[in-house]
């Protein structure tokens, strides 16, 4: 059985992504304008790269990264290895076919299937949706947080606010950077 991995920047409030406010902020800005850099804080995502087995990404997310990863250095590793997207409303057709395999995964139910086979870590990156579905079915395994030290209010928050019973976190990796950011590695306690 396959683990799979919540993988995100967020803001102390929780967000993936600002929706209003600083509009400079919007998108991935508010990740690299809001703490200096240090490469020592982002050793998780390096390690991420080398254990990933498939990356799961929702429809915005595949359709905002596919047109950048392929061709980026930084996430070379992540070129040949199996790419899912969950979306209801992706073709075959809205594939890229620069970037090792893709598949398209219909439900839930398909993810659940998937998490069945044989393979390394699924990690999902942004998907903000799909990261609150897969919480609310009881999908995710682990969190690796990357906390930075901002407030951004209004946006797409990474944990769902829905009338649900509350899920038991244990951490099993933490660290505090000197720029601010913390890093939370959190196993779901079943």
């Amino acid at each position: 059985m396959r683990t799979l991995i919540s993988t995100a920047f967020v803001s102390v409030d929780g967000m993936l992504d600002p929706t209003g406010g600083d509009e400079g902020l919007h998108n991935t800005a508010w990740t690299f304008k809001s703490v200096d850099f240090l490469p020592e804080a982002y050793e998780l995502k390096g390690r991420e790269m080398h254990e990933a087995g498939a990356l799961l990404l929702g429809r915005t997310s595949y359709q905002l990264f596919a047109p950048v990863w392929p061709d980026m250095e930084e996430f070379t590793e992540y070129k040949d290895i199996p790419k899912y997207v969950v979306s209801t409303t992706l073709t075959d057709d809205d594939l890229v076919t620069n970037w090792g395999p893709n598949s398209i995964l219909r439900s839930l139910d398909d993810v659940a299937a998937l998490k069945e086979t044989d393979g390394g870590p699924l990690l999902v990156h942004g998907s903000a949706t799909l990261n609150r579905a897969l919480d609310e079915a009881g999908l995710i395994d682990r969190y690796h947080l990357l906390v930075f030290p901002i407030l951004l209010g209004a946006g797409k928050p990474l944990f769902s606010h829905g009338d649900q019973a509350g899920k038991s976190l244990k951490l099993v990796d933490h660290e505090v950077y000197a720029n601010g950011i913390q890093k939370n590695v959190f196993d779901v306690v079943r």
